[in-house]
């Protein structure tokens, strides 16, 4: 690219005064083309044609200033790392030193990004139990385009009836704002036996969500970390204590929809997956889009877990968690 320093002859200097002044008109007077062209005797392609030879001269350069508490190269620089679409970065140093301050937090930032994040006819699949993905169904506003077709939760959900409710509230609100039509798993996320398993599988209100799980276009999920949530234990649908000693025993440093894996992101089983009422996990990893909400200390091992192992495509973080992962060798 020729600089302005190289234009030496009389005629090129001449040419570069009338570019710059026409530059300056422009993008420190504010005036339209046509008035410059009035004004210098020009023609208004004229005027578009110096503008154009401005940039390209670096006369006029465009710098793109990030307003506080937005962080986009560090959204970027994570995306590259780990081969992310999307990435929100949420502001907040001091959030990681109040959990249910985060939480709210992330839901609220998680909450802003799926009001656009959805697409006309998607079918969308929810986790059943996560508490930051409550916050950001709370916090979140109707979408105003076509709305999605259904959403689907992502595992069975009947339990406690205290934890029901909120696993309920959570598919339910989900398709209220996406103009949706729901889907539960009328079953348990956990049951006794490989057997009972089965045959909850072939009971004709599962099978169809079995079928809608082999066509989701979207995925909003949390990722656990090895020791269940308070929502989770709530639920009855937690794992029990010497399962958890036997995943950790495998390696396990957490899940998503009671899916576990190790530290880098293999998935670990202990005999769960055949006790376990939900999304299959090649089903689950092969979804196009899959969003993830998650932050805080206490979840970022399972956080860069499920990064290495590019369970999710989209990541919405606290910027401590963000820093972190960048910093990873």
């Amino acid at each position: 690219m020729s600089q302005p320093s190289e234009l030496t002859s009389g005629e090129s200097v001449d040419k570069l005064r009338l570019i710059v002044r026409v530059a300056r008109m422009y993008h420190e007077r504010g005036l339209r083309q046509s008035e410059i062209a009035g004004a210098l005797g020009l023609s208004q392609a004229g005027v578009s044609r110096l503008l154009r030879q401005a940039t390209e001269l670096g006369v006029v350069r465009t710098i793109v200033v990030a307003p506080p508490g937005i962080h986009s190269d560090l959204e970027d620089a994570l995306a590259d790392r780990y081969h992310l679409a999307d990435v929100v970065v949420l502001d907040g140093d001091d959030l990681a030193e109040h959990p249910r301050a985060l939480t709210r937090a992330l839901g609220s930032a998680a909450a802003s990004y799926l009001e656009t994040a959805f697409r006309p006819g998607d079918l969308i699949g929810v986790s059943t139990w996560s508490e930051t993905l409550l916050a950001a169904i709370e916090a979140m506003q109707p979408v105003k385009t076509q709305g999605a077709a259904k959403v689907v939760q992502l595992m069975g959900g009947i339990g406690d009836s205290q934890g029901q409710v909120q696993a309920t509230r959570l598919a339910a609100r989900l398709a209220e704002l996406t103009g949706a039509s729901p889907l539960f798993v009328r079953a348990p996320g956990l049951v006794g036996s490989a057997e009972a398993r089965l045959s909850l599988l072939n009971d004709p209100a599962v099978l169809e969500v079995g079928q809608a799980w082999q066509e989701l276009t979207a995925v909003l999920v949390g990722i656990g970390s090895l020791e269940p949530s308070p929502l989770l234990r709530l639920s009855g649908n937690a794992v029990a204590e010497e399962e958890i000693a036997r995943l950790r025993g495998l390696g396990a440093v957490g899940d998503i929809c009671q899916r576990f894996f190790d530290e880098k992101g293999v998935h670990v089983d202990a005999g769960l997956g055949e006790r376990t009422i939900g999304i299959p996990i090649d089903q689950l990893r092969t979804v196009p889009r899959r969003i993830a909400v998650a932050g805080g200390d206490r979840k970022y091992t399972a956080v860069r877990a499920a990064l290495r192992g590019r369970w999710i495509t989209a990541l919405v973080t606290d910027i401590a968690t963000a820093r972190r992962l960048i910093d990873e060798p």
